[in-house]
């Protein structure tokens, strides 16, 4: 699974973490301990295992983001779509062993009918990419 390319909104960022890529894996795949390390996340709901197909909710912004599975590689990629107020998201982690760290990498991008009205007056843009750039601490 990846980002639509063609997507009004996309984003990507990268940070190096000092640790290897299991216990990084670890941390990202506790979907209900999401909260506890991204202040966007107000709440996590998933029920069933960590599989594509898999469904889960999460508050994040205005709205709740009903959201799928897509890929699960631990530890190295785990992928997932989502659609809040008309608009699909897909969004990216990839995780690559490097100099005794893990280099994990995110890639987000937002579609639909309003991701296309807004990100054709720019305003969405800014959006998706705090989404992904902006710093956490898991």
């Amino acid at each position: 699974m990846d980002i639509k390319t063609d997507a009004p909104a996309i984003a990507k960022a990268e940070v190096q973490i000092a640790a290897d890529p299991q216990t990084v894996w670890g941390v990202l795949s506790d979907f209900q301990r999401w909260p506890s390390w991204n202040p966007e996340i107000r709440s996590m709901s998933m029920t069933g295992p960590l599989v594509p197909g898999s469904k889960f909710a999460w508050k994040a912004g205005p709205g709740t983001i009903r959201s799928t599975m897509g890929e699960v590689d631990p530890p190295r990629k785990i992928a997932w779509s989502g659609v809040t107020f008309g608009i699909q998201a897909i969004d990216v982690f990839r995780l690559e062993p490097r100099d005794g760290a893990t280099l994990v990498s995110e890639e987000e991008s937002w579609d639909g009918l309003l991701a296309r009205l807004l990100g054709g007056l720019s305003n969405l843009r800014p959006e998706v990419k705090r989404s992904v750039e902006e710093p956490r601490t898991p």
